[in-house]
């Protein structure tokens, strides 16, 4: 776990930490520790990264490494993608809105369970892809202004607080801010109002 303290423009403190997929494999499933490919071996998976969770102060950043992971299948993706996804925006959960996830080192055999099960429960990620000119790509159901509004915070890394209606003129693009921050593909500070891309913060903790 990595945090960054008080004091900067990410006042209150965010921690983050990195997981590993293969190393909490390799602690939590007896072989195949670079395959996903069963359901109780996902959810293994996703509750050690919840009990990581647990463990931190939020609001906190996770940067989940699929980079090893050498076969994922759709039961594996659901559990370890989608669920982790939804225990940060369900209404219901004490956490929601305040863990964000990025999954990184995605290869091109892992993008087709990780879009079926986004696309099944209607989610959208923020990816880090191998060997991509722009690594960060935003994947799974999203609208076109969506993809736009992201994109703009994405290209600028942050946007401060007092320039948000300056970046978004628009009303409508005002609203898809305030979507993607509730979805999760947005850091909003609580105080400052300032947008950060989570791939802005994910290269603060490198």
């Amino acid at each position: 776990m990595i945090t960054a303290g008080d004091g900067g423009d990410l006042d209150p403190q965010l921690d983050a930490f990195s997981v590993d997929v293969r190393d909490l494999l390799q602690r939590s499933v007896a072989n195949l520790y670079s395959h996903l490919v069963t359901r109780p071996t996902g959810r293994a998976v996703r509750l050690a990264i919840e009990a990581q969770l647990r463990e931190i102060s939020l609001p906190a950043l996770s940067l989940v490494d699929l980079s090893s992971v050498s076969v994922l299948d759709y039961s594996c993706a659901d559990e370890v993608v989608a669920k982790l996804l939804l225990r940060g925006v369900e209404g219901s959960n004490p956490h929601s809105g305040s863990v964000f996830f990025i999954f990184q080192g995605l290869k091109a055999h892992h993008r087709e369970p990780i879009l079926e099960v986004l696309n099944r429960h209607e989610l959208a990620a923020v990816v880090q892809a191998v060997g991509n000119e722009e690594p960060f790509q935003l994947m799974g159901a999203r609208s076109s202004l969506e993809e736009e509004v992201w994109s703009v915070v994405e290209s600028r890394g942050r946007v401060p607080g007092a320039r948000v209606s300056e970046a978004f003129p628009d009303g409508r693009q005002r609203e898809t801010v305030d979507g993607l921050a509730r979805r999760g593909l947005l850091f909003r500070h609580p105080l400052k109002g300032d947008l950060h891309a989570l791939s802005h913060l994910a290269r603060r903790f490198e």
